[in-house]
This record gives C-alpha cells, sequence and structure tokens, in this order.
C-alpha cells in the first residue's frame, strides 16, 4: 500500500480539485481528507456518512460544586483569565493546564478529557473516504490528523487496495507536518503567483527534512507564463520531477459549485490531458 499526498503553500491552488480529480482515475483507494480545520472534500463526492466518532484531545476543567468553597484559589493561579472562583467563565481561553485542579484545596476540580471534534468514515461514488471536523477553537489539529491517516490506511489494509490519496491542509504548520510524515509521494500543487516560489520552497524544505519523495504541480499556468517559467527553472534547478502543468480553466471553480470533478465536465480537454497525464506520472512515481 502507497500513500499520496497532496499539498500546497496556501489556500486556493486547486490541491482538493487535483485531489477529486486523481480520485477519479483511480481505482483501488481510500481517500482521506486531512484539512480538518476546513474539510470541504466530501463537498464534491456526494459523501454520505457511514461511521461518526467522538475525537477527544486536550484537557478541560470540571468544577464539582459541591465541593467548592469560592475561595478564588483557582482565579489567583489562572494566567488566562479563564476561571472565576469555581466558575469556568471563559472556556475559549483555558489551556487545559491543570494549574487550578493543582491548587484547589478542597479538589473540586477535576480536570477531563475534552471534546475536539468528531472524524467520519463516509461513502462516496468516488470511494470511501475518511474525513473530520475539529471544534471551534481547538488547536491540537494534528493529532486530528494523524487519526484520519490512520483510519484511512486501517481500511485500505482491510480492502487490499493500493493506494491511498490524502487531501493536505495548505501551509507548513502542525496539521501539515503529522499529513507528511512517513507519505510515499509528496505532490506539491502551486500557482504563478507573487508568493509562488517562497511557498514552494517552504514545502519542499518541510518535506526534504523527512526524506520524502516529493514532485510538483503548476495550477493556473498560463495566468504567468513568466511566474510559470521561474517555478519550472527552480524546480530543475533542485531536482524536483514537474508532473504536469494545468492551464488556467474557469472550470475548476464551476466543478466545485456544482459539487463534481473537473473531469465529470464535459468537454475541456485543455484541462482533462493534463490531469491524466499528472496521473500517469504519479503512477510511475510510487511504482503501483
Amino acid at each position: 500500500m502507497k500513500e499520496l499526498v497532496v499539498v500546497s503553500g496556501k489556500g486556493g491552488t486547486g490541491k482538493t480539485s487535483l485531489s477529486a480529480a486523481l480520485a477519479s482515475l483511480s481505482a483501488q483507494k481510500v481517500l482521506a481528507d486531512c484539512d480538518v480545520d476546513a474539510s470541504n472534500f466530501h463537498l464534491i463526492c456526494d459523501a454520505v456518512k457511514r461511521k461518526v466518532h467522538p475525537f477527544s484531545s486536550g484537557f478541560e476543567p470540571y468544577i464539582v460544586q459541591e465541593l467548592c468553597s469560592h475561595c478564588g484559589n483557582c482565579t489567583k493561579v489562572c494566567r488566562f483569565e479563564a476561571i472565576n472562583n469555581g466558575t469556568l467563565t471563559s472556556p475559549i481561553d483555558c489551556e487545559g493546564c491543570g494549574v487550578c485542579a493543582f491548587n484547589c484545596p478542597n479538589q473540586a476540580i477535576r480536570m477531563q478529557k475534552k471534546h475536539a471534534g468528531h472524524w467520519f468514515v463516509s461513502d462516496t461514488r468516488l470511494g470511501c473516504l475518511v474525513h473530520a471536523e475539529l471544534g471551534l477553537s481547538i488547536e491540537n489539529s494534528g493529532k486530528l490528523v494523524s487519526k484520519v491517516r490512520q483510519e484511512a490506511k486501517k481500511i485500505a489494509l482491510e480492502q487490499q487496495l493500493s493506494l491511498v490519496i490524502t487531501d493536505g491542509p495548505p501551509g507548513i504548520g502542525c496539521p501539515a507536518i503529522a499529513t507528511l510524515t512517513g507519505a510515499n509521494l509528496v505532490l506539491i500543487v502551486v500557482e504563478p503567483s507573487s508568493s509562488c516560489i517562497h511557498d514552494l520552497k517552504r514545502l519542499v524544505e518541510l518535506a526534504s527534512s523527512f526524506n520524502l519523495s516529493m514532485s510538483v504541480c503548476i495550477n493556473k499556468s498560463t495566468l504567468h507564463p513568466e511566474t510559470t517559467r521561474k517555478l519550472i527553472e527552480w524546480c530543475n534547478r533542485y531536482v524536483i520531477p514537474i508532473v504536469g502543468l494545468i492551464p488556467y480553466s474557469p472550470v475548476f471553480p464551476y466543478a466545485i459549485q456544482a459539487g463534481k470533478t473537473v473531469l465529470e465536465i464535459p468537454g475541456n480537454t485543455d484541462v482533462i490531458e493534463p490531469l491524466k497525464k499528472i496521473w500517469r506520472s504519479v503512477v510511475n512515481l510510487l511504482e503501483i
């Protein structure tokens, strides 16, 4: 079993659209959406949730009111001003450090696991999809990303499927790190914008730190040919294979609005052929 992870330096590059297109070209795969802060893969593949699981991460205080004497110790020691005389007045500011419970003379404050979101297993027309929703103001998204990947690989092994296609989060933060580690191939989606080489460089440095195989797709390549040329030169200098150049096309936003992949929209051969070429290149690089 191999894992392809599709990432980008920022949002809006077409990463999810490309992931969905590759998914539609693959017969033996499980899908994983690791952009848990803003999951949207399920919107373009008619996902029907088959399993819903709660996700807990970190801790939060629970006050046993019968034991609380409202002495104010918790108020004094909480540097985040989240608790006041035995009442959690600002849960969003609570870091779950437990210092209030440690300093409570009556042991009226207990630390309990914090509900942090949900993860799902859904049936879609493109195949099985594992995805998740992180709760509001929850910071431990890396743990939820790891859970999504773990479950997707488990399903792939159980069903003897050869590939996991993972739609990763943008950027290089904790969710991206949790998505990239252990991947067989990283496909970086860039567009010819003012920050593209900077974004690409950061992702390449991150993937290189884990000794991962990389490839690049330049989306909207016709928007700014000079910047596209610079991207190609940069990739050639660092011997990073470019698996495809996709021209700018309004079919991408249209397909998203229609809840379909780009390949499901009739016509558009100028986009469809490069996408098929990318898939053939990915198959060769993964050796599947």
